[in-house]
């Protein structure tokens, strides 16, 4: 007997079907009383314009980096060309 009758068989149809049945998937998490929050954290109170400020620092400090560092080499190189 062929592989190929052997894959056209209805028992293994049949299986495969019970398989790809059998798999589902639940909901979204959410909390307890229904509400969805994106951030894994809550917001620190009424102070969200000093938390983006902070956010913003955080970013752009982080950001800087690189470019301060590659100036800061670039002007140390400059000299020693002589």
């Amino acid at each position: 007997m062929s592989l190929s009758l052997l894959a056209r068989s209805p028992a293994l149809r049949q299986h495969a079907v019970v398989r790809a049945r059998a798999l589902h998937a639940t909901g979204p998490a959410r909390s307890a009383h229904g509400d969805y929050h994106p951030l894994p954290f809550a917001w620190p109170g009424d102070k969200k314009r000093i938390f983006g400020l902070k956010v913003f620092a955080y970013f752009a400090v982080g950001f800087s980096i690189p470019f301060f560092t590659s100036w800061h080499q670039l002007k140390k190189g400059a000299g020693s060309s002589d």
